[in-house]
């Protein structure tokens, strides 16, 4: 559960933001995303390989 304490004087705004980036940051949304559809192991490694890849090449740019 998330938990966010609203100061004296703060608006509702800014707690709604600190909300959202806690929420964000727990990845709730990402893993029901995940589970919505089944994916085999071996597509999910391959998918891990092309980002790893891809960020690979982005450092040897930059590098």
């Amino acid at each position: 559960m998330i938990i966010v304490n609203v100061k004296d004087g703060e608006s509702l705004d800014k707690a709604l933001k600190r909300f959202k980036k806690k929420f964000e940051k727990t990845g709730v949304l990402r893993e029901l995303r995940a589970r919505q559809a089944y994916e085999k192991k071996s597509v999910t490694r391959r998918t891990q390989i092309k980002k790893a890849i891809y960020k690979q090449s982005l450092n040897q740019d930059t590098v």
